[in-house]
């Protein structure tokens, strides 16, 4: 049994059967035929026909999306939600209060609530410090509407581009996922809101980037790219709520599994909190994985595994549960364990209290403050990622017509993730606003340049094969000084959109016929800024390297939020200079996936194959208006293998501008007792370095960054020699650097040859010595390492 209050037992002890299936179940109030969790449709959910008190005679567990499934006012709903919280402390025999969950990916998802960037934009800022900031705001805002639970972050660690989930994600490399994702758990705990973890656990592993695919990854993979984030949220950021993946690992459905519900999670990685099914993925054991003949034992296999409660609803906790115990199939300790779990996180949230319920709620609420937009247009500005620059940004004073053209030069959509509450439930609701200012990027560029004449056209859609309009796009080309050509994505899901949740992707080129605009726009002459409003990288090795003309500079932005148009067009104009960096490396082809840039040496090309995963640009990868220099790296020679080594080195701003630079440190094992990576990011920091001068940054490394699973599963740091270096994206190589340096001894082929003179820098490898037996990892050691700017 879990640690409980005598409050809680004591509950415990006086509660029927059905009184605590109750309270291990959600109900979802407003469900009705909008799709905003999967195959919702198809699922059986409660008698809509009774009454809410009815319903909840027994009491209930969770109130699922009070908020968040259809527009409601703030103020006015937040008022009901009280009255109804009274109303189940009042008429039901127990008097427990439900706790309220709701999605906040990208803010609250609720009407007229701010929108933030999506979560691969806060790994594109590399700035978990702003991330925790506007965790905190998103917490206040959900505290002061009486919810009490946030489904996010996510820390599924990205796999394959082509999964429609990418825009959910913070990034490739495990580390950077759990700081930021880590970061984002403080934010939101220290509003007195429980942050969720999901999903775990290998989700983003699906075959073919195919959202609920089987996951085929090995033990290894699980333990070393896909546990740590968790284990970081969990030690580091005390996570009090983890959801489950819908995953089948080598054939096991996770909601099944307490070697990885329980085992691993609460015995392994220390949670003491409670586990969410994600939504219908109990029911999902019997529908989509076929392992339980019915729902009654579906709630016994994720019971016994470890998922506390069933969401959105009690398709199975409830009577199939209930009649399972009275058969004896299933024995009622594990039913007593979840329902302890259940009252202690309502008792740590104040619910319990006599008072809980006793202050009025606020007549008016703003979930859109200055302090939310304020944030918002920080995160945007921070992520908006350069890949190329001819000189043409920032744009010169002497433009005098612009063209605004693409899909998404004048779309407010186009800058929210799937998990707004715009895309996500308004695609719903046609006749309502977005209910909050979210200038697009066209309005927010004529809004910065009143001097400036802009014509806007589309060209386009994002998806189809419509070309009907992009001769209109290259006149207004070719009477501008330069186009500003805005393309990407549509977020969505189910098949709603170009990405999101169910819009997985065959193809990595942009939507419809996007390639073609841009392509006929350049090919006027005038000077193109690309810019690319996506949910996932793309194939754009055409716009870099192609033949033909190109693009003058190319912006990435993933779904900045409602702030991003602005945030753009301070970029555009030399308001902002970007500092965004890759959290994902931009592919070459679709047929190059999965890569990640933590690949061991057979993962990358070389002269013994015809295929190249090589990147167009690598993790890591941004250009800024300011230029620097790396010197002077100081590595210590030697550290114990359960130490910390300290390494640093001199950022120099060789610009006349003031500049931001992200600096990464990384490292590679010369040699290792299973294959290690040919780059390893051990830390990254957000430097500001004023024009002409310089700074020291000083990173202090524990050697668990360098841990791994050995050959018996037991993760180690292992002595012997590792290279570590300084560089500005995961590619970058030091100037005469031979090809074994960089890729442990593999000569890479032509083609890959040129991902080496991409734009970028790195310090000379230094060698590092660690010494003493094999230091096996434990739960006490540090995860995270410190930097220190001079």
């Amino acid at each position: 049994m879990p640690e409980a209050s005598e409050r809680v037992r004591g509950i415990l002890a006086s509660m029927t059967l059905e009184e605590k299936a109750a309270q291990i179940v959600g109900y979802w109030l407003d469900q009705g035929g909008e799709v905003v969790a999967p195959m919702a449709d198809e699922m059986a959910t409660s008698d809509r026909s009774r009454s809410l008190a009815a319903i909840t005679e027994h009491g209930i567990g969770h109130y699922t999306r009070v908020f968040g499934t259809r527009p409601v006012e703030p103020a006015a709903r937040a008022a009901w939600l009280l009255e109804e919280q009274r109303r189940l402390v009042r008429e039901t025999r127990l008097g427990i209060p439900a706790l309220v969950h709701e999605e906040c990916l990208t803010g609250l998802a609720a009407w007229k609530a701010a929108t933030f960037p999506t979560p691969l934009a806060w790994g594109a800022s590399f700035d978990p410090e702003l991330v925790e900031e506007m965790a905190s705001a998103i917490g206040d805002s959900m505290r002061e509407l009486g919810v009490h639970q946030g489904l996010a972050p996510v820390l599924d660690v990205i796999r394959d581009p082509r999964w429609g989930r990418v825009d959910e994600c913070i990034a490739e490399d495990p580390y950077v996922v759990g700081t930021i994702g880590t970061a984002f758990v403080r934010g939101m705990q220290s509003a007195g809101v429980h942050a969720t973890l999901k999903h775990f656990l290998g989700y983003s592993g699906s075959v073919a980037g195919r959202n609920h695919a089987p996951v085929h990854a090995g033990p290894r993979e699980v333990a070393d790219v896909f546990v740590p984030p968790f284990e970081m949220a969990i030690r580091d950021g005390g996570a009090k709520s983890v959801m489950n993946s819908y995953a089948e690992i080598d054939g096991v459905p996770v909601a099944s599994q307490p070697e990885i519900l329980t085992t691993l999670l609460r015995d392994g990685l220390g949670f003491d909190g409670v586990v969410v099914a994600d939504y219908f993925a109990v029911a999902f054991l019997e529908v989509m994985h076929a392992v339980a003949a019915d729902r009654g034992e579906a709630a016994q296999l994720a019971l016994e595994a470890g998922i506390d409660v069933e969401l959105p609803s009690g398709d199975a906790y409830l009577e199939p549960l209930v009649a399972r115990v009275a058969s004896g199939a299933l024995d009622e300790r594990y039913v007593d364990r979840a329902v302890l779990r259940v009252l202690t996180q309502k008792e740590e949230l104040g619910l319990l209290e006599p008072d809980a319920f006793d202050a009025e709620v606020p007549t008016e609420i703003d979930v859109d403050t200055p302090r939310h937009r304020d944030i918002a247009r920080r995160l945007a500005t921070e992520s908006v990622v350069m890949l190329s620059n001819d000189g043409a940004l920032p744009l010169a004073g002497s433009v005098e017509r612009i063209a605004l053209i693409g899909p998404n030069a004048d779309r407010a959509e186009a800058l929210q993730g799937c998990y707004s509450f715009a895309n996500h439930v308004l695609a719903h609701h046609p006749g309502y606003e977005n209910g909050f200012e979210i200038p697009t990027v066209a309005e927010a560029l004529a809004a910065a340049a009143p001097e400036v004449e802009f014509e806007v056209a589309a060209g386009c859609e994002v998806d189809g094969d419509d070309r009907s309009r992009i001769d209109e796009a290259v006149r207004a080309a070719e009477g501008a000084d330069v186009a500003v050509v805005v393309v990407g994505d549509q977020a969505g899901l189910f098949g709603r959109g170009s990405v999101g949740e169910g819009n997985d992707v065959e193809s990595l080129d942009l939507p419809g016929v996007q390639r073609e605009l841009v392509e006929r726009v350049t090919a006027t002459g005038t000077p193109v800024i690309m810019v690319m409003l996506t949910g996932r990288p793309y194939a754009v090795e055409w716009a870099f390297d192609g033949p033909g003309m190109k693009p003058a500079a190319v912006l990435q932005a993933f779904f900045p939020g409602e702030e991003g148009g602005t945030a753009i067009a301070d970029i555009l104009l030399g308001r902002a200079a970007p500092s965004g960096r890759l959290p994902v490396s931009l592919p070459r082809s679709a047929g190059a996936q999965p890569y990640s840039y933590l690949r061991p040496v057979l993962g990358g090309p070389s002269d013994v194959t015809s295929t190249d995963p090589t990147p167009v640009r690598p993790f890591g990868f941004g250009l800024g208006y300011a230029s620097f220099a790396y010197s002077g790296l100081v590595v210590d020679g030697e550290v114990a293998s359960g130490g910390a080594f300290t390494a640093s080195v001199t950022v120099e701003n060789t610009s006349g501008v003031d500049g931001v630079e992200v600096v990464q440190l990384y490292g590679r094992d010369v040699v290792g007792s299973v294959t290690r990576p040919v780059a390893q990011l051990l830390g990254y920091a957000r430097v500001a370095v004023a024009a002409g001068a310089s700074r020291r940054v000083t990173f202090e490394v524990p050697t668990q960054r360098l841990a791994f699973s050995d050959r018996r599963m037991v993760r180690i740091v292992e002595p012997g020699d590792v290279e570590v270096w300084v560089g500005s994206h995961a590619e970058a190589a030091p100037a005469g650097a031979d090809a074994d340096a960089a890729t442990g001894g593999v000569i890479r082929n032509e083609r890959a040859a040129r991902a080496r003179n991409l734009p970028g820098m790195a310090t000379p490898r230094a060698r590092l010595s660690i010494t003493g037996a094999v230091h096996e990892v434990s739960a006490q050691d540090a995860r995270v390492v410190s930097v220190r700017v001079e």
